[in-house]
């Protein structure tokens, strides 16, 4: 992975653009992306996909490349644009992976809680990063370990990993073991096991902690429990889990943040800490507390 004091002093100038679906109303935010990057004489790499649903939208006064896969802009990029919401955010480090290039959101979507920068900032954040007033927010990721490779060479996930039963009416028994000690057998609808990063995702909708991103934990949280003295538990990161899965049906559905897998009982799942992290770019004026304020009304009360 690149060093964090090299991505800081190095020219920004190769800037790779990804994007996952496009509506007209987005138009002119994007038009103001591009003009702003080549204003800055900025080389422009574009995902294929997302070329094909904005070339003619937007106008474009230079040539700019394409990329479809990981190896087509891994070597040249030293930034990557994702414009979307956090979906489209996480669908990034399947490209970027280990290479260290940083990531800066551009929400064009609702909550937009890791897509930080809003539409209404495109060009001040833009100024920002090109004169080097950015902080590079480094997240950790899990690592899921199969005999069989479920997710081949795309094994990680910067949210959570999540244990999911595959029909309604079907209860699960996960049995979990951290560092090989026998942990609890969860009788639940499915067991999510969240990085930090995916504390304030899926984890926090089932009732599970905040963690601040520079925690160096995991969580596991059960879904839908069905005892009441179950909750969920912070374990450090170094720790190496392992899950068995048990049912009346033995077919059962197991997630990468939002790509899924079906998979049978016979399967045992091991997760770490992936060795290598992804960096997302923030904004100086801004940081994770009071983006969960702004964002998910963290502590508010009329009386602040």
């Amino acid at each position: 992975m690149e060093s964090l004091k090299h991505i800081k002093t190095k020219k920004l100038k190769n800037i790779a653009i990804f994007g996952k679906s496009f509506s007209s109303e987005q138009t002119p935010y994007l038009q103001q992306l591009i003009d702003k990057l080549e204003a800055y004489n900025c080389d422009l790499l574009i995902f294929d996909t997302y070329y094909g649903l904005i070339k003619d939208h937007v106008k474009l006064h230079r040539d700019v490349g394409l990329f479809k896969f990981h190896k087509e802009f891994s070597d040249t990029a030293d930034l990557l644009i994702s414009i979307g919401g956090d979906g489209t955010l996480l669908d990034t480090i399947t490209l970027v992976r280990e290479t260290g290039i940083p990531i800066l959101g551009i929400n064009m979507g609702r909550l937009g809680f890791l897509s930080s920068i809003s539409k209404d900032e495109i060009q001040q954040a833009i100024d920002s990063i090109m004169h080097k007033e950015f902080e590079i927010d480094e997240r950790s990721l899990l690592r899921l370990n199969t005999d069989f490779q479920l997710f081949g060479d795309l094994n990680y996930a910067m949210n959570e990993l999540s244990i999911l039963k595959n029909y309604p009416s079907s209860m699960l028994a996960i049995s979990a073991w951290i560092d090989d000690r026998f942990v609890n057998s969860y009788w639940a609808d499915g067991l999510i096991i969240a990085t930090p990063t995916g504390s304030t995702a899926y984890n926090l909708s089932c009732g599970g902690p905040i963690l601040v991103p520079k925690s160096k934990n995991f969580i596991l949280t059960p879904i839908a429990t069905h005892n009441l003295t179950v909750r969920p538990i912070v374990i450090p990161d170094t720790s190496k889990i392992r899950i068995k899965v048990e049912g009346r049906i033995k077919n059962f559905l197991i997630s990468l943040d939002s790509r899924s897998e079906t998979i049978d009982s016979t399967i045992e799942l091991r997760i770490e800490k992936e060795q290598f992290g992804i960096n997302l770019i923030q904004m100086t004026n801004k940081d994770f507390y009071s983006t969960i304020r702004n964002k998910l009304k963290w502590g508010y009360d009329i009386r602040n």
